[in-house]
């Protein structure tokens, strides 16, 4: 065993990995090869979470880079940081007990022009940045956590001060933004306490996210606007074995909002997303549609457990946005004391503007929930904006102990219940209030 190796990662690290397991679902990454691998620690970074390490540690990335590429390492250790810029050929694994922490201070993570919220904005960085790179790979067992406390209470009061300020009213850093990357493998790590969303995935293709332990608190303190994973205009997307539980979204599949959002060349639509053997807690949504998105479409989830509060199939009817989401389909999820909702297709007014034009519509079509079973809060709501075209919705094969069991149906085409029973109860479709 190479002296660099028992150094990152210590002996009981070293056991697991050639066992193969960190412990459930989680994924084992193989350490990298020594002789490709940079060590944070050998560029200045100091350990403790006192020390800002920014500078060590993008002198670790940039020297990997000099050399045609390699891996660089956070061994074990808190390690405090701001933004950092991975670059092509470049890896980052974080080891057993390594925790690369984000910085309470916002100015250690740059002001430049970003992707945020549907549009390009002059936004903070976020901890962890990747630009344009094939085949990027960030694994480990290790964490980044976001030190997001500071950053929630700040929002917050400015939401007491300002009850209609915006989300990016207040500076707040994400943990990880993947921009305009293919061939992405995130495996195995933790995303703690992010100040802002977790992982922001924008116009990426071929992306898998495995084993990932993505935690944000919803109580004492709610963290604001900490979304687990972000599928922003893009596709071939696949995210399993993940643990999610956050204060928003778990998974958002996202585009660009606006009464032209549908001509936006920065906003191709979200397609071809694979949620599998994922277990989700406290969130907004297991899987939400918006709230800025245009186009949405071939989405699987299956296999998966909620047991937390928040919605199987959460679709935002944008009042200002040509929206279409379609071919959804959600299969074998199981339900364990929660109380959220199963179905939450709704208008989404918020922070709407027409900007002049005529009101768009929405679609949504094709949508099928089966085999679902356990015990959970209410059946939900299916109804749009007027105008709206919600059809072809299936619910086969569900049997449900609900608290609230009753659905609201609006206008709806074709809602075909088989084999649905609530409550010990065969129901039949529609089922309005």
């Amino acid at each position: 065993m190479p002296n660099l190796l028992v150094r990152i990662l210590g002996g009981g690290a070293i056991l697991s990995l050639f066992m193969g397991v960190t412990g459930g679902n989680r994924v084992a990454a193989a350490a990298p090869d020594a002789a490709s691998s940079f060590v944070i620690t050998d560029y200045g970074a100091v350990a403790g979470g006192e020390a800002l390490n920014t500078v060590a540690i993008q002198a670790a990335i940039d020297a990997a880079a000099a050399k045609g590429g390699g891996t660089v390492m956070i061994p074990a250790g808190v390690f405090q940081s701001g933004s950092i810029f991975l670059k092509s050929g470049v890896a980052l694994y974080l080891a057993e007990g390594a925790v690369l922490k984000g910085s309470e201070r916002i100015t250690d993570y740059p002001w430049r022009k970003t992707r945020v919220e549907g549009h390009f904005e002059d936004w903070r960085m976020a901890l962890v940045n990747a630009q344009e790179i094939d085949q990027l790979r960030i694994s480990g067992p290790g964490t980044l956590n976001g030190s997001g406390k500071i950053y929630w209470q700040a929002f917050w009061q400015r939401r007491k001060e300002n009850p209609q300020c915006t989300n990016l009213e207040v500076q707040r850093p994400r943990l990880l933004f993947i921009d305009r990357c293919h061939d992405v493998q995130i495996q195995g790590i933790s995303l703690l306490n992010s100040g802002f969303w977790n992982l922001h995935l924008y116009r990426c293709s071929d992306v898998l996210v495995d084993g990932v332990h993505i935690d944000a608190p919803y109580a004492p303190i709610h963290a604001a606007s900490s979304d687990g994973i972000d599928v922003d205009s893009s596709r071939d997307v696949t995210i399993r074995n993940c643990h999610i539980a956050v204060d928003d979204d778990c998974v958002a599949l996202k585009g660009s909002k606006g009464p032209l959002a549908d001509h936006d060349a920065d906003s191709p639509p979200v397609e071809n997303i694979l949620v599998e053997n994922c277990e989700f807690g406290h969130g907004n949504g297991v899987v939400t549609c918006g709230s800025e998105a245009t186009v949405v479409r071939n989405v699987t989830v299956r296999n998966c457990t909620v047991t937390g509060y928040t919605v199987l199939v959460c679709l935002k009817l944008r009042p200002d946005t040509p929206q279409l989401y379609e071919n959804l389909r959600f299969d074998g999820i199981k339900f364990s004391g929660g109380r959220g909702r199963i179905l939450q297709a709704l208008p989404w007014k918020q922070f709407f503007d027409l900007q002049g034009h005529a009101p768009p519509t929405c679609i949504v079509r094709n949508v099928t929930v089966q085999n679902l079973s356990g015990d959970y809060g209410s059946f939900g709501f299916l109804s749009g904006n007027q105008g709206d075209t919600i059809e072809n919705i299936t619910l086969e094969n569900v049997n449900l102990n609900l608290q609230t069991p009753k659905l609201t149906v609006g206008v709806v085409k074709n809602l075909v219940f088989r084999n649905v029973v609530v409550n010990g109860q065969p129901v039949a479709a529609p089922f309005k209030s």
